[in-house]
C-alpha cells in the first residue's frame, strides 16, 4: 500500500516536471523524506499527505485514492 502510495507521489511529481527537491520544498518538507515517501518507507501523517498533494497541484483523494482496474 505504501509502495503504492510512493509511486503515486512519483508519477505525479513527474507530470508536473518537478525534481524531488523541488517538490519537497514546495511542500515544506526534507527531501530526504520524499525520497521516503516515494519508496514508501514512510507512513506519512494526513497533513504531511495534504502539503505533498498541494504542492503537486492535486486534491487529496487524487493522491491517496487507488485508481480502480478498468474492466475488459
Amino acid at each position: 500500500m505504501l509502495v503504492d502510495l510512493g509511486r503515486r507521489i512519483s508519477e505525479a511529481r513527474c507530470d508536473a516536471g518537478l525534481t524531488q527537491e523541488a517538490a519537497a520544498s514546495l511542500a515544506g518538507i526534507d527531501w530526504r523524506r520524499w525520497q521516503r515517501l516515494e519508496r514508501g518507507t514512510v507512513n506519512p501523517t494526513v497533513s504531511t499527505l495534504l502539503r505533498v498533494a498541494q504542492a503537486l497541484g492535486l486534491d487529496f483523494w487524487q493522491l491517496v485514492v487507488r485508481p480502480r482496474a478498468k474492466s475488459a
